[in-house]
């Protein structure tokens, strides 16, 4: 066999790998949607998205006429949706004449920004299934795509490239453990090709995408930077916060978990700190939880709910039982805890109280974050794995001021640095 046939062959064992996995792929995405069907009738959550998605082709075929100019934007959830922002809001003000369908694969994306200003058109994206990637390309024709991080679909990316549409991803952050870079993962990589460009948060990230040959790749860095920036720029006065904390020094601990709240309950019942205050920002604001939560402190606590009946001043812990001020609330802290890394539920964002120069502690489950490994390295933020260490560093904090201040200032300097993603990938888009 010469050298020709056996490039012929190769590729007609590729050929068969491709339509063999395509298959598989299909009829297990078919049998996803099934079995989300039937889950939906006894989980809220996925009811909400099961409800929306077949809402989804009556809605666009409402808001968008085959003769409109159009872009697309999809995220994965609400995170996702934020670190694209900075680049969706330039996008809107530049096709001022366009109609842009926004679309989210989570209900926790969709319920919370389902009215955002920046969309004419916000959805749940449909399944991956061919009829539905076809029909919603159909209805859509987007001049542009603009994907965020993953949530990578092959036939809604196999559609796009069929039909010659323009494609992007921005902030991706890929990992050796993911997929796209197993031996089995060749429908993933070729989905990668129906980008045009990708632009990466890190170099590592850039290099993997070499590993599997593909070349159009930027480190553009992670747009969040971008977006945690503009909040420096807005009035994050909160004046019940102000009443609340006086002169005290302010201890924030923002989307907590049980195992997060299980460390400060312990330090503020066991250490009983003074000349100090602690807001409490919990993931998981159901009212069981919140009465959990304020029944194990040992000091007067009280709750946000609370605060036009009591004297904020006279009480030494604010829980805060409702959601969308901890963006601000982190600008009066002195120190941070974000919550989500003690468990497995995953790191919340460790940006938000960054940028505010606040020197930040976290739980040891971060190796998915690359952001958080980079502010340790930078000596802004603190990993603790036990209580006896969150108690060391918290008390040093605490106590040796220019320690705290010069920690924080790596935070937000770190940011100032990272910023400037949005201004590269508006550069490739000749914006």
């Amino acid at each position: 066999m010469n050298a020709i046939h056996r490039i012929v062959v190769k590729k007609c064992i590729l050929a068969v790998k491709m339509m063999t996995l395509q298959f598989i792929y299909n009829i297990g995405i078919s049998f996803t949607g099934f079995i989300l069907k039937i889950v939906a009738l006894f989980n809220a959550k996925i009811k909400l998205g099961v409800a929306g998605r077949q809402q989804t082709f009556k809605i666009i075929k409402q808001h968008i006429k085959p003769t409109d100019q159009t872009l697309w934007f999809h995220c994965a959830s609400l995170g996702e949706y934020e670190q694209g922002l900075p680049v969706f809001e330039k996008l809107r003000a530049h096709y001022k004449k366009y109609k842009i369908v926004l679309s989210f694969f989570s209900p926790s994306g969709f319920e919370i920004r389902k009215n955002s200003p920046i969309a004419d058109v916000v959805v749940y994206l449909p399944i991956d299934t061919q009829k539905n990637a076809i029909q919603f390309l159909k209805l859509v024709n987007p001049e542009l795509s603009v994907f965020v991080k993953y949530d990578i679909w092959p036939n809604y990316l196999k559609f796009l490239k069929a039909n010659k549409l323009k494609a992007i991803l921005i902030s991706a952050a890929f990992r050796p453990q993911q997929i796209y870079f197993k031996s089995y993962g060749h429908l993933f990589r070729k989905s990668l090709y129906a980008f045009d460009h990708i632009f990466t948060q890190n170099e590592s990230s850039k290099a993997l995408l070499a590993t599997i040959g593909y070349k159009n790749a930027t480190v553009s860095g992670d747009t969040r930077f971008d977006r945690v920036s503009n909040q420096l720029k807005t009035n994050n006065t909160l004046d019940f916060i102000e009443t609340f904390k006086q002169d005290y020094l302010c201890v924030v601990v923002g989307s907590s978990w049980p195992e997060d709240d299980a460390l400060f309950i312990d330090f503020i019942n066991n250490e009983t700190p003074t000349e100090v205050k602690f807001i409490v920002a919990p993931h998981n604001i159901k009212p069981n939880q919140i009465k959990d939560l304020t029944s194990k402190l040992n000091t007067k606590t009280v709750l946000y709910s609370e605060k036009d009946q009591k004297q904020l001043k006279d009480y030494n812990v604010l829980i805060v039982d409702t959601i969308g001020l901890l963006s601000k609330i982190y600008s009066y802290a002195d120190i941070a805890y974000v919550g989500g890394a003690m468990g497995t539920t995953g790191l919340h964002n460790t940006l938000e109280p960054a940028v505010f120069g606040v020197p930040i502690i976290i739980g040891p489950n971060h190796k998915k974050f690359p952001e958080a490994q980079a502010f340790i390295n930078n000596g802004g933020m603190f990993s603790v794995t036990n209580q006896k260490q969150f108690n060391d560093i918290l008390k040093k904090l605490l106590e040796n001021g220019d320690f705290r201040h010069n920690t924080g200032s790596k935070n937000s300097e770190f940011v100032k640095k990272q910023s400037g993603a949005v201004i590269q990938i508006l550069d490739y888009l000749r914006i």
